[in-house]
């Protein structure tokens, strides 16, 4: 997402990491989002507080603006998850200025639509792929259509230099409703920084690793076991 960033609570199944982490490189981001949780689930709240997570906590994962990037409009995709690290990271690929040509004061473009295709951007789509998609084009495709298909579908909401069904097919072609387009573009554009960063308050009472010596597990990574890393599955 650029600079942009956005902080969010994510509930995830954490008997399965193991598993995920095993699948080919072709099944691994399906299987990294079906880790995630609908927080609003009644079946998952109740297993989350016999887990002693806090009900501030669940409200927050309720609110994430992370969950609804990756899990319900599926437009953020996780780097490099073909190492089998599982990040918590996710990013947004980015629609990448189109490519053109200039000769000198005239600047032509190799796109002759208002906004490029996506096949047209400056970076390339396997490369693109190969850092978010584990090499798997379709994903990221997925998720330049739809950001694509917003783009249009608010040009023509707001200027109107583009016809309402040629912006209403585009958001049908790229799996998008008007509702979900106009979220999209409310979390992205005009989004606050309380929309941005949904973050629990922390519970000191309840954190004891808190009074633990924070370099003694400086090097712990991942899902936030207690455990040190090993090497291996």
């Amino acid at each position: 997402m650029g600079r942009i960033r956005y902080l969010g609570v994510l509930l995830y199944d954490a008997d399965r990491i193991e598993e995920v982490a095993k699948l080919p490189d072709d099944q691994l981001i399906d299987a990294h989002r079906s880790l995630v949780l609908n927080p609003n689930d009644p079946i998952v709240i109740e297993a989350a507080r016999k887990n002693g997570i806090h009900d501030s906590v669940i409200e927050s994962a309720q609110n994430s603006p992370v969950y609804k990037f990756v899990k319900e409009w599926k437009i953020a995709l996780p780097p490099h998850i073909e190492f089998r690290t599982m990040p918590m990271l996710f990013y947004v690929p980015p629609l990448s200025p189109v490519m053109a040509n200039r000769n000198d004061d005239t600047v032509s473009s190799v796109s002759t639509e208002f906004f490029h295709d996506i096949e047209e951007s400056r970076v390339p789509m396997q490369f693109l792929a190969n850092l978010f998609g584990a090499g798997h084009q379709g994903k990221l495709v997925y998720a330049l259509k739809k950001q694509k298909a917003v783009r249009v579908y608010r040009r023509a909401k707001t200027v109107g230099d583009i016809e309402p069904g040629v912006a209403e097919r585009m958001l049908r072609e790229a799996d998008c409703s008007i509702e979900e387009a106009e979220a999209i573009y409310k979390l992205t554009s005009l989004c606050t920084f309380d929309d941005r960063f949904v973050i629990p308050p922390m519970h000191r009472e309840e954190a004891i690793e808190m009074m633990r010596d924070p370099h003694e597990h400086k090097t712990s990574v991942g899902f936030g076991f207690m455990e040190p890393p090993k090497r291996g599955l």
